[in-house]
């Protein structure tokens, strides 16, 4: 297939995507409000500083492949895709302006409506969860007089291009994604990728929408947190640099998808007293250390978000199965489950409790004293099955159930609302049952 492509938006995404398209073998047209980025364009002069693109932007222009105009309609009228590549600063409230967006996509539209045969547009530019299916279809929509899926289709196609090393970047993604209606397979993306030795993933647009934020918000995360945790490791006389090195050698837990399960709050008798530890030295020594401090009521908010949701049904008695502070122990110290149950118990909540790795007979230390501690009628509430939590409740609020268990809650539920913490397979298309998901 002999595509022609267009790139509406020719800053850094779009130049190094302009150049790269090349690259791979396609005629491309760069589309900008500025002249001058036009003219430096079309004289092979790249407009932005950057490893290798020079060189590619002059050879795409010396061999008659890549030229740039300021004419949206004549770009779409002559190509068969266009890239959207268009800033998406914040705006003066944080959040994201999709000014430059709205307008290039109207202009899209209005040059679709004119088109005779069906148009690709594939959004580049970082955009909000949601932004496809409530803003640009509809707009493209209303300004061609054309349906999504018949006049033109619409991808969403986030870059993970890295400034410094973006035409590397492009070449050697660690994946491709694709946001796609469902049903979907996006074939003509694979087909102006297959030069690109990298996985295709297609997924929703929200979907392909949302990791593009993730990406950059974690990425922020980690510099906070590296940042902060070497200036108090510092102030103790230790060379960060070097502790980091060592962290980073665990590709098990450290570096790695481990915990990275979007869910309720942690636990146990390790993470929340080593972060509040952490804080603490930082204190000390006076070093400032906004992100550390934030974490334990960033957590502690996640338990007062889903007592928030359990506060939404109507009174009654609460089936609350899983109480350790995970799942293949009976370790309860410091366990979200915990306090939650000690929330709403203190808020009149009748609760029946399933766990099968806890027993109030067998709980010793440490790990006794803080449930006499924070749930001192345990043993009244605390019951051998999850048939007997779940009977008569109002409300099944699921933590963790293994095993057999998880067969017994699937033969249990009658027509009870459900609400998961922790994502288990099956419930949320359990016929006669309202379900709702913590994070899904």
């Amino acid at each position: 297939m002999s595509l022609k492509v267009s790139v509406l938006g020719i800053g850094y995404v779009g130049a190094v995507s302009a150049g790269c398209l090349v690259s791979l073998g396609f005629d491309v047209v760069g589309v900008d409000v500025a002249a001058e980025k036009i003219a430096m364009i079309n004289r092979g002069v790249s407009p932005i500083v950057e490893a290798e693109i020079s060189t590619l932007i002059a050879g795409a222009v010396a061999s008659g492949r890549l030229r740039a105009t300021d004419d949206v309609e004549r770009a779409v009228l002559e190509t068969d895709v266009s890239f959207i590549s268009v800033g998406t600063p914040s705006a003066a409230d944080g959040s994201v302006s999709l000014r430059a967006v709205d307008e290039v996509v109207w202009a899209i539209g209005e040059a679709i409506g004119r088109k005779t045969s069906p148009h690709v547009i594939v959004m580049r530019s970082t955009v909000p969860p949601g932004t496809a299916e409530d803003r640009v279809i509809p707009a493209l929509e209303q300004a061609s007089g054309k349906r999504a899926g018949e006049g033109f289709f619409y991808y969403s196609n986030p870059e993970f291009l890295r400034e410094g090393t973006s035409v590397r970047d492009f070449h050697a993604p660690p994946f491709t994604l694709v946001g796609a209606p469902d049903g979907d397979a996006a074939a003509i993306l694979r087909t102006i990728y297959a030069g690109v030795d990298a996985p295709v993933h297609v997924a929703p647009y929200r979907i392909a929408e949302s990791v593009k934020y993730l990406s950059n918000a974690y990425h922020a995360v980690k510099l906070a947190f590296a940042n902060e945790a070497g200036s108090v490791l510092s102030a103790y006389g230790v060379d960060a640099r070097e502790a980091f090195r060592l962290f980073c050698e665990d590709r098990s837990l450290n570096i790695s998808a481990a915990y990275l399960r979007p869910g309720f709050a942690f636990g146990g008798s390790c993470l929340p007293k080593d972060m509040r530890s952490l804080v603490s030295l930082a204190d000390r020594k006076g070093v400032p250390a906004p992100f550390l401090a934030q974490v334990m009521p960033s957590n502690e908010a996640i338990i007062g978000r889903v007592f928030d949701l359990i506060s939404r049904h109507k009174r009654g008695r609460i089936a609350l199965l899983g109480l350790a502070f995970k799942p293949g122990t009976d370790d309860l110290r410091e366990s979200p489950f915990v306090a939650l149950a000690e929330r709403l118990l203190g808020r009149g909540w009748e609760i029946r409790i399933f766990d099968r790795n806890v027993q109030t007979a067998r709980l010793v230390g440490s790990n006794r004293a803080f449930i006499e501690q924070e749930l001192p009628h345990l043993d009244r509430i605390l019951v051998p099955s999850v048939a007997e939590a779940v009977e008569g409740a109002t409300l099944v609020v699921i933590g963790h159930v293994t095993g057999s268990d998880q067969d017994e809650l699937l033969e249990t539920l009658t027509n009870q609302p459900v609400l998961d913490l922790v994502g288990l397979p099956h419930i949320r298309h359990l016929d006669g049952i309202v379900y709702q998901g913590l994070c899904w």
